[in-house]
């Protein structure tokens, strides 16, 4: 999400960083107490307004681990309408949860996702109700300097890079760029798969991550669709490399949609993009645009797509009717290591865990 730099708001973006070292001093300091709790916390998040890509990251480190650990993920739940702790179920709604955590929830079933908007209590019931939980993940969770995590993880978009950017209101940090020092892993994410070593060595001299630190570059890769509405027949599906006189509806609710429309104008010629704030709480008036769009495409075949993230609400709109639903897809996108780091990532958030595992702790 880009924001227009407006001089006028320089004064005030020095206050809000006023305002926000003098609380992180205080937790650096030990004058505001930290909780440290005796088993593996894994914090991802970033100091940026917007998106960087938490969740498809959260989704990535939670199935990493899923497969060796009983592993639980806690977010604040954004934009959801109850309050306090809450678990994850097959019954819930985005209005229950959030659509970020329902989105985990449906992608890794055996995982515990739970949202509370106070992680330290949050954390505290987790363990009381599932006492056999071995590693928490907090997703967005680097400005909650009430829990002191044993690994964090700050993430930066390739386009907004942390050290150009300013202070809100002014520019899009939350917080100082001086703070990328709590991280002991900094990820450049949507990076382009083309980026040159010199590329990188530049922005690597240009971050000056401390020694203790590691760094490495992801990028998205985006999946084949998926449909909606479970019940659409497979048939439907469509081949995005086979789309000659295909035309489509993107429809997005999401910080930066940019990177996934120009994934898709290599493959349809026709697109009407349907543009909405991140985690925009879809109505019928925007059904009624959605459905105007689709019927104004020109091409014979046409499909309607969106992101992942936005599908998680849409598909809560029973009242969709066809030919809509059937043609009705999301893009899953995953994450992919540049200068092949997977393995040294993996290995890093393993080994922490594996060390840090309770069992393994006097």
């Amino acid at each position: 999400m880009k924001r227009n730099k407006n001089i006028l708001l320089y004064p005030f973006s020095l206050l809000y960083g006023l305002i926000t070292g003098i609380r992180n001093f205080l937790y650096d300091t030990g004058i505001l107490p930290s909780v440290e709790l005796p088993f593996p916390v894994i914090c991802i998040g970033n100091i940026t307004v917007g998106g960087t890509g938490k969740t498809p990251h959260t989704e990535y480190i939670a199935g990493l681990l899923r497969k060796n650990y009983k592993t639980a993920t806690l977010s604040r739940g954004y934009k959801r309408i109850t309050h306090d702790f809450r678990i994850a179920s097959s019954s819930d709604r985005v209005r229950d949860i959030g659509d970020e955590p329902l989105q985990i929830f449906r992608n890794f079933p055996d995982v515990l996702v739970t949202v509370d908007r106070n992680r330290v209590h949050g954390v505290k019931r987790i363990l009381e109700e599932c006492p056999e939980t071995e590693v928490i993940i907090l997703d967005d969770g680097f400005q909650h300097r009430r829990i002191a995590p044993g690994f964090s993880i700050l993430l930066s978009d390739f386009e907004r890079l942390i050290v150009r950017d300013h202070m809100l209101p002014y520019g899009n940090l939350r917080e100082s760029k001086g703070n990328m020092w709590r991280a002991d892993i900094i990820l450049i994410t949507k990076s382009p798969e083309n980026i040159s070593p010199i590329q990188r060595r530049l922005i690597v001299k240009e971050i000056d991550k401390s020694p203790y630190q590691n760094l490495y570059f992801t990028s998205f890769r985006y999946k084949l669709p998926v449909a909606v509405f479970e019940n659409c027949h497979a048939g439907t599906q469509p081949d995005v490399s086979e789309c000659t006189g295909c035309g489509i509806v993107l429809i997005t609710g999401i910080a930066n949609p940019q990177p996934l429309k120009e994934y898709l104008q290599k493959s349809y010629n026709e697109i009407i993009h349907l543009s909405f704030p991140d985690h925009h709480n879809f109505n019928d008036k925007d059904l009624l645009s959605i459905s105007s769009a689709y019927n104004n495409l020109k091409s014979a075949t046409r499909y309607l797509f969106t992101t992942e993230k936005d599908a998680v609400r849409l598909r809560e709109f029973i009242n969709i009717a066809e030919p809509i639903r059937s043609a009705f897809f999301y893009i899953p996108v995953g994450i992919h290591f540049l200068n092949e780091d997977k393995d040294e990532f993996d290995n890093l958030i393993i080994d922490y865990v594996r060390k840090n595992h309770r069992n393994n702790r006097v």
